[in-house]
Order: structure tokens, then C-alpha cells, then sequence
């Protein structure tokens, strides 16, 4: 048997290459299982358990941890809330700000996606070796779909990368190619992966064959998912450059314009076999929840036979050496309790929040206007509090904490990362009949409707010009895919991150001064006091409140007492403007003020939480310091905006150049991975 004689390769994988077995993670841990080196993958692909446990081992690093934390923020709608501002990596990211000389370049995707296409390529060359059978050719599908969503993940952070396309221990040792290959084209890397799928989807298993009850392994119609979406990408923008040059690069689609139009029409194809397939379904309101929450109350409670007519692609995460941190960032943040200290280290942008029409259920699902603080002093016989925010603190809730599973570890969630749901496909095939008929169907535009139906708001006039319903898919698809870390790059897809970035930045300010569409936003709202269950499962939606707007009772509520001696009667008068608004209030009910535009640690803001019982009213909350410690409103900042809106060398998008920070740069060797790894690697141009 061939054994490596490498010294060094292109991926950053342990001297033998290592593909391991997983087992469904409904049962138990699913990586946690002996690993198979290449010396014995000879006798792995001698037998078809052994061959399935090896491809279900390829789904492993398929979402390294920097797809959601770093690079699911700076969507203009997620963003990092990290201590440190500017001198956070993180941060820097969210905000555009990174070169290829400080390890702010998020090479472990590049690492880790090699690992999967080397565990994918092992199985694609050993499994045609097999006896042929249905089964077979399943595997060998699902290996190269796996493939194929490595390679997706690494062009739409990279543009054009190394394409490698046999194990190493096939690859010819003397070529210099195989240990240190150059770029290739992504159009070329594309076309062969779309190829790839294009064949493999006839073999694919259906939901509910053996060894595929929920989805988090690929079926027939998440592969037909997965190829409208790459072929999405591949037809769509992206910033290009003559390879091996240093020409400064250009949005732009890639230059056949016959093939756009094929990609286009596959991917709408893909969604429309999908589409009629009738297996894929958007899941509706149940048990008082609406759709949209009754999803993602079950996918934090790991209902997945639930999800599977929506969820259609998911990743295995359970167990105690494999269960990831997605959802770890992203949540409305806790202090003590039940939950423990959890900080939120991303928040949602408050124009994103209030951009939501009236009655759309989305909104308190994605957006949680509240975090969960105790009442006095933190410990076991405590009161806690899901206590209101304020503006500059709108916090993630599609992930919350209360709704999950108690989880293994801290840094342990129980989540599964979701990759795929039949929304996108949805959304993608309005998009493909918009483009292809140089403006929307009724087919389309009922694709469209079937998810704005889904979220409430089906009412919605729909636009019938192609610029303008592509640009209503753009916002629909901020409003549906919130926190699922794939926006970021859609909108590059889209030729729309410019031009939402310098939107947002213009939306945030005009927020901040109140003017424009937003100079009659309410400054004052009136939260109800509430008790947190301190359970998890706990089905808790949202924090009630009133937005006020009449004169009188702005001033009433805003007579917030320092005093003690005056709470009850402050607490009268509030309940009285809560009558007032149609919202009743029991004998134990409570209601505090909080001015939407100023910090939550606010001198009004803190006696107003004082004067509902809290000891500490200044409270810390388990969020990022430099934003809830800080306002929104430039009134509220002494006349400047604050600086995570606008500030020296700091604010939304900082770092944001048009073609060129719509891709990544490599890491260079001062920063040791991955172009001191492969010298022949190029840089891109204009770092």
C-alpha cells in the first residue's frame, strides 16, 4: 500500500490523513469514534458500513466556527459587539478591516475545508473501485456533493483558490503542483462542481431510506438546494482579477454571458425539482406559535423530524467531544442562572430591527429586545429578569438560550448549524424567474408570497420591475435569513454589499438624528416587567411594551421618582397609561420606562429599572461593553454619533473598500498560514 512520503502539503492536516466515522447525532456523539489513517482505507472501501461510516466522517469542519462567528456579522444586518472595538479581530472583520499581515484573515476556513476535500477525495477515488450497487453510487454522490460545498465555501471567501482533485497519496510527488499548487479559476472549479452534482443527484437517497432519517446527512432535494445555490454564485457577482497578476480587480460576473444564462437556469431548474417534489414545505403557525417561531423553537429544542419538510440540510452537532459553539455568540446574553454567564457577542443593527412592516412574525423571533439579568445579587435564590434594551442592543433571538436544551458545556450548545431551508430555495427560484424573464413571473412572485404569507405580512405589495423585485428579494432575504450567516456573501453574490453597507451607514445615521424616515420614531417605551422561568424550553417570545407617542403620557412616564417612598405612585400612574394603550395589568404587574435613544447604563434608564425592584439598576449586562453601554441617538452623545455608528477610525463598515475587501486576502507568512504553507499561492491584489 502507498504510504505518504510528504514533508509538507497544502493542507494543514496530521502527518496521515485522517477521515473519521461519525454516527447519526441523534444517538450519540457522531465523531467521537476511532479514526481509519490511509494505510487501512484499503480495507474501509473493502465493505459498505465501513465506506458509509468514512463519507459520513466528510461532513466534518464542513461550518468552521469563524463561517458564523466572524463572518456572519458585517451583513448590514448581524453585527460584532466585541470589547475592544478596533483592536478586536472580530470586530475588524464584522467591519471590512483586514490585511494579510495580522492573523485577522480567517485561515482556518481555508485549513479546514482542505481536511473535507481530502476526506471527500479519498472516498471519490476508493469508491468506484468497489462493487458496483446503489448504494455505492450513493456514497460516491454524497462525497462528491460534500466536495462540492467545500469548495462553494472556500471561492465565496477566497475568489479563486487551489482545486485539487485526487488524494494526495495518488498525486504524483515529484509534480511541485501537488505539493504546492497555484490558484485556479473559480469559474473552472465551478463548473466542475455543479458537474458533479448535476450527475450525483439521480443516486441520491430520499428522506426516510435507511441511515437517512432527519437531514442532517444530504438527500435528493438538499443537493438540488445546494446546486441552485452554487450555481447562483457561480453566475452571479464577484470581485475578479486576471490570475497571477497584480491587476486591481472588479465586481463582475465571469465573462460568457451564455453561461450565466445556463447557470441561472440550472438553479432554477434545481429549485423547481425541488419545488415539485412535494417532500419540502414551509412550516406553519402550530400550538400558538406562528411558522416562523414554531421553526426555530423546535430547531433550538432538536425536533429535527419536525423540521425536515424545511430544514433540509443541517449539521450534526450533539455530543460531548463534538458539540460545536454555533449559537454561542448569538443570543439575547445571560448573567447567572440557570443559563450561567453567557455572553452575546453579535447584535442586530436597529435599522434592521425597526425595518420590519407591522405584523411581520420574523421580527421577535430574529430580534430580542431584552437579555436576561437577575434582580439582586445573582445567586441560586435570586430573581432573574428578562429585562428591555434599548436600541443599541437589539439581540439576536433565532438561538436564544431559553429555548435549547440544557447543553453539555458552556461552550456547548446542542445546536445543530442549519445550511439549507426550503425558505432559500424559495427565495433563489423567484430570483432565477425574475432574471431569466428580465422581470418577475407569477411564478416568482408566488414564491415570494408563499414566504411573506408564512411571515404575516402577504399583504405586502409586491413589485413588478426586475431592479425593483430584485431588490425586494434582497430585503426579504435580510428579513427571513437573519443570523444564518450566509447573507454577507449573498449579497456579494447579489452586487448589492456596496450599496446596502453605504445605505446602512446613511440609515443609521439618519436614525441617530431622528430625521428622515425616522424622525417619528418613538424615544420612549414602556417595557412590562418579567420574571424569567429560568427553564430551558422555556417558550418565551418577546418582552411586552408600549411605544409612546402622546405628550402627556411621555411626560408622566419620564417623571421616573429617585425615591423609594414614591415607586408605588410611580407604578399607578403607569399602569394607568398602560390601560390607557389597551394592555390590562394585574395586581402584580409592573411596568418601567426606558429612552430607546440613550445607553441602557443611562442615568435614566438605570432609575427607571430601580424603580421596578431592581437593586442594581446600573446593571452590567453579559454584552459587548461598547455597545450597550453606549447610545444611539448623536442628541444622547453630546451632538457626535456615537463611535460604533460613526467615529474616528472606527464606525459601521470602517475598513469597507469597494473591490477589494469583498474577498479575503491570505494570510501572508508574517502572519504563518497558509502562503508560507504554499509559496506558489498569489495574493490577491491590493493587499
Amino acid at each position: 500500500m502507498k504510504k505518504y512520503t510528504f514533508i509538507k502539503s497544502l493542507v494543514a492536516i496530521p502527518s496521515l490523513v485522517v477521515a473519521t466515522l461519525f454516527i447519526n447525532s441523534c444517538s450519540e456523539d457522531f465523531l467521537d469514534q476511532p479514526s481509519y489513517n490511509v494505510i487501512d482505507t484499503e480495507s474501509v472501501f473493502n465493505d459498505l458500513l465501513t465506506a458509509d461510516m468514512f463519507v459520513q466522517g466528510c461532513y466534518r469542519g464542513l461550518v468552521p466556527t469563524e463561517m458564523y462567528y466572524q463572518l456572519g456579522a458585517g451583513d448590514t444586518v448581524m453585527h460584532s459587539s466585541e470589547d475592544g472595538s478596533t483592536n478586536n479581530s472580530k470586530y475588524n472583520i464584522c467591519n471590512y478591516k483586514y490585511d494579510a499581515f495580522t492573523p485577522n484573515t480567517l485561515t482556518g476556513i481555508y485549513s479546514t475545508m482542505y481536511q473535507s476535500i481530502e476526506r471527500a477525495n479519498i472516498a471519490i477515488f476508493k469508491l468506484p473501485l468497489m462493487a458496483p450497487s446503489a448504494k455505492r453510487d450513493a456514497l460516491l454522490a454524497e462525497a462528491k456533493a460534500i466536495r462540492a460545498y467545500c469548495y462553494y465555501n472556500l471561492i465565496r471567501v477566497y475568489g479563486d483558490v487551489p482545486a485539487v482533485w485526487l488524494p494526495l497519496e495518488e498525486q504524483d510527488s515529484n509534480d511541485p503542483n501537488t505539493l504546492y499548487p497555484k490558484r485556479a479559476s473559480r469559474d473552472e472549479i465551478y463548473d466542475r462542481i455543479i458537474a458533479d452534482l448535476q450527475e450525483s443527484i439521480p443516486q441520491m437517497p430520499t428522506l426516510g431510506q435507511a441511515g437517512f432519517p432527519t437531514t442532517e446527512r444530504l438527500t435528493r432535494p438538499a443537493a438540488n438546494a445546494l446546486l441552485a445555490r452554487i450555481a447562483l454564485y457561480a453566475g452571479g457577482y464577484s470581485l475578479r482579477w486576471p490570475l497571477n497578476t497584480s491587476t486591481p480587480g472588479t465586481m463582475s460576473r465571469r465573462p460568457d454571458n451564455a453561461r450565466v444564462q445556463q447557470l441561472y437556469q440550472i438553479a432554477n431548474d434545481a429549485c423547481l425539482a425541488v419545488i415539485n417534489g412535494g417532500q419540502n414545505s414551509l412550516m406553519q403557525a402550530t400550538g400558538g406559535k406562528s411558522g416562523f417561531e414554531s421553526l426555530w423553537y423546535n430547531f433550538c429544542q432538536r425536533n429535527l423530524s419536525v423540521l425536515n419538510q424545511e430544514v433540509m440540510f443541517q449539521i450534526a452537532q450533539f455530543g460531548p467531544n463534538t458539540n460545536g459553539g454555533f449559537g454561542v455568540y448569538a443570543h439575547p446574553g445571560s448573567r447567572g442562572g440557570v443559563y450561567g454567564s453567557r455572553k452575546a457577542l453579535q447584535f442586530l443593527l436597529p435599522t434592521y430591527y425597526l425595518s420590519f412592516a407591522a405584523g411581520d412574525t420574523r421580527r421577535d423571533v430574529s430580534c430580542t429586545s431584552y437579555s436576561i439579568y437577575f434582580l439582586n445579587n445573582g445567586n441560586a435564590t435570586d430573581t432573574f429578569v428578562d429585562v428591555g434594551t434599548t436600541f443599541s442592543c437589539i439581540m439576536p433571538g433565532k438561538f436564544r438560550i431559553p429555548w435549547c436544551v440544557a447543553p453539555q458545556a458552556a461552550d456547548a450548545r446542542n445546536l445543530n448549524v442549519p445550511l439549507i431551508r426550503y425558505a432559500d430555495v424559495l427565495l433563489m427560484y423567484a430570483e432565477t424567474q425574475n432574471y431569466l424573464n428580465n422581470g418577475p413571473t407569477a411564478a416568482g412572485i408566488g414564491a415570494l408570497q408563499q414566504v411573506r404569507n408564512r411571515a404575516g405580512i402577504g399583504s405586502m405589495a409586491i413589485p413588478t420591475g426586475q431592479a425593483a423585485f430584485d431588490q425586494a428579494l434582497v430585503q426579504e432575504r435580510k428579513w427571513e435569513f437573519a443570523g444564518e450567516f450566509n447573507l454577507r456573501t449573498d449579497l456579494i453574490r447579489m452586487n448589492k454589499l456596496e450599496s446596502e453597507i453605504l445605505a446602512t451607514r446613511q440609515a443609521m445615521k439618519n436614525l441617530s438624528d431622528k430625521t428622515g424616515p425616522y424622525a417619528n420614531t418613538p424615544t420612549l417605551r414602556l417595557y412590562k416587567y418579567r420574571k424569567d422561568a429560568q427553564a430551558y424550553g422555556d417558550p418565551f417570545l418577546a418582552v411586552t411594551y408600549i411605544d409612546l407617542t402622546n405628550p402627556a403620557q411621555i411626560t408622566a412616564a419620564s417623571a421616573v421618582p429617585t425615591s423609594s417612598a414614591n415607586y408605588a405612585a410611580f407604578q399607578t400612574t403607569l399602569k394607568g397609561i398602560a390601560a390607557a394603550n389597551g394592555q390590562t395589568s394585574t395586581a402584580d404587574d409592573k411596568w418601567y420606562p426606558a429612552r430607546m435613544f440613550e445607553a441602557y447604563t443611562s442615568t435614566f434608564n438605570g432609575n427607571a429599572r430601580k424603580a421596578v425592584g431592581f437593586t442594581g439598576g446600573f446593571n452590567v449586562l453579559q454584552i459587548g461593553a461598547i455597545i450597550y453601554t453606549k447610545p444611539t441617538g448623536s442628541a444622547e452623545n453630546g451632538g457626535t454619533y456615537p463611535n460604533w455608528i460613526e467615529g474616528g477610525g472606527d464606525g459601521l463598515f470602517y475598513g469597507f473598500v469597494p473591490n477589494k475587501t469583498e474577498l479575503l486576502p491570505f494570510a501572508n507568512q508574517s502572519a504563518g498560514h497558509p502562503m508560507i504553507d504554499n509559496p506558489n499561492l498569489t495574493q490577491l491584489p491590493g493587499y
